[in-house]
């Protein structure tokens, strides 16, 4: 009877981590400019195709087989005692999805299309579970140490953030996204409600992502878990909010969005260690931090479309060191204990360089062989047309003086024909 209720709630919980894609979908189509929301969508079916693929087939076993080392899993899934290896496999198969997602939007607008299917392939089969092995894995070495990670701030946010930092500095910015004097040419979203509708969804499915962690239907803390999600998740928006009225006399909606997003970065680690205070404590500062990551991002001159390294890279390093800051037993604000907060800190640096230096690779790879980034033609008439063929939105365009496409529609199916 465990097994079967153990079963049936990690199977939901699956299934709302795997919902989250459709939020990744639409916060980066929205987010994008018109001429590429396709094109990000069409991505996240990497993600879900891919990805979802070389886990299931070679990264599960890389993360989740038996120890080789302290570093490395191999051989067969050792998943958990009182649970369906399926339903296990099925859930995890969305952590590793979500990883490949973060790095999506940071690329957007300008990589090959193939090039990023090479980069989930990786992502997906080697980077994510190499690390995650570390923490997650049966005998892995952080996890030795008493590195807190429950449902992934490091292994998957801050992992898959500096990834998507090295693979937006290997790829280069957008055209005309820097100014010669260094400042930023802003470019327009093309839909915030969009966007918010991803965001939403992101949010929900959080709650499959959090407290689906547990594996265990009876777990006596999953309501706590649900509950501490919500409430970093609110915290972040609201300080975003106002510091956002504060630093830009606005409410930005952009920063409002990722304020929340960046709430639930940083519970991510600690929803199973801290009290219900300390998750709003931790919503507030990430919240202001996912702001003025966004500003160094900026000033360093990589270019985050979506705002995916302040978000999940920095925030995912902060959530992990909060733990050992507000963890019940062993924090250094609950119990003056500065153990935990050392293992957290080690934790979270080496597993962020691990997710740059292996990213840079990948990326110098790829581009020294088949190419990372599309002309310049392509990127200026965007990269739904020139990838996908279709435009995100029924509307008649002229995407380039040179190359006029009108769009036509009958007996209904939409079709492209070149004027």
């Amino acid at each position: 009877m465990t097994i079967a209720l153990n079963t049936v709630w990690v199977v939901l919980a699956a299934a709302l981590v795997l919902f989250m894609e459709g939020g990744f979908s639409l916060l980066e189509a929205g987010l994008v400019r018109t001429k590429n929301a396709v094109n990000v969508t069409m991505k996240i079916f990497v993600d879900l195709t891919f990805g979802a693929l070389v886990f299931y087939l070679i990264g599960s076993h890389l993360l989740f087989g038996s120890d080789v080392a302290h570093l490395i899993g191999w051989g067969a899934v050792v998943g958990s005692p009182n649970l369906h290896l399926s339903a296990f496999l099925l859930f995890q198969i969305g952590f590793a999805i979500a990883t490949a997602s973060i790095v999506s939007g940071a690329v957007a607008e300008r990589m090959k299309f193939s090039a990023y299917i090479m980069v989930v392939i990786l992502t997906c089969g080697l980077v994510y579970p190499l690390s995650g092995h570390w923490i997650w894995g049966h005998n892995g070495w952080l996890a030795n140490l008493g590195m807190e990670d429950f449902a992934g701030s490091a292994a998957i946010h801050a992992m898959g953030g500096f990834m998507a930092l090295a693979l937006a500095y290997v790829v280069g910015p957008r055209q005309n996204r820097f100014y010669p004097d260094g400042s930023v040419n802003v470019f327009a979203p093309s839909n915030i409600p969009l966007a918010s509708a991803g965001a939403f969804i992101l949010w929900f499915g959080w709650f499959g992502f959090n407290a689906g962690s547990t594996l265990d239907a009876l777990n006596g803390n999953l309501a706590n878990i649900a509950l501490n999600t919500f409430l970093a998740a609110a915290s972040g928006g609201a300080s975003a909010m106002l510091f956002s009225m504060y630093k830009f006399k606005a409410v930005d909606p952009s920063m409002t969005i990722n304020g929340s997003l960046a709430g639930l970065v940083a519970i991510t680690a600690g929803c199973n260690y801290v009290a219900s205070w300390a998750a709003i404590v931790i919503g507030l500062i990430a919240g202001v931090l996912v702001i003025l990551a966004t500003g160094w991002v900026d000033q360093i001159k990589i270019d985050d479309p979506v705002g995916a390294v302040a978000v999940h890279g920095v925030n995912g390093v902060f959530g992990t060191i909060a733990v050992g800051l507000f963890d019940t037993k062993a924090g250094l604000f609950t119990t003056g204990s500065v153990h935990l907060l050392g293992v957290q800190t080690l934790g979270a640096m080496v597993v962020s360089v691990w997710g740059f230096g292996a990213a840079w690779a990948i990326g110098t790879l790829v581009k020294k062989t088949m190419g990372i980034r599309v002309t310049e033609d392509q990127e200026e008439d965007g990269l739904d047309i020139t990838a996908h063929g279709i435009p995100a939105y029924n509307e008649l365009e002229r995407f380039s003086d040179s190359n006029p496409l009108i769009f036509t529609a009958g007996d209904g199916m939409m079709d492209f024909q070149q004027n």
